[in-house]
């Protein structure tokens, strides 16, 4: 009987070693999800500033191609008016010449 006795002790010793580890790897388990989680939400704040910032620099250079576009178009503008100016001055002395 005494020899069971300790049996039953070894493996009631054992058993709350066992529990006492598993608890302690449940708390460091609740830990790491825990940081685990923070950092999940960080990366989300980071992802949705990212986005933001993506949206704003597409807005800006949509609006920056138009300014280009139109500057373009402006200068092409101009070109044509100063080539009818050359043009109007060639006919002109064309026309001086033959009179």
């Amino acid at each position: 009987m005494v020899l069971a006795t300790r049996s039953n002790m070894q493996v009631l010793s054992d058993l709350s070693n066992n529990v006492h580890l598993l608890l302690e790897r449940y708390k460091k388990l609740e830990e790491e999800n825990a940081r685990l989680k923070e950092d999940a939400e960080r990366q989300r704040q980071e992802l949705i500033r990212t986005h933001s910032e993506l949206v704003e620099l597409q807005q800006k250079n949509r609006r920056l191609a138009t300014a280009n576009a139109l500057s373009a178009a402006e200068s092409n503008e101009d070109a044509l008016k100063r080539i009818n100016a050359l043009i109007a001055q060639v006919d002109r002395a064309i026309n001086a010449l033959r009179r």
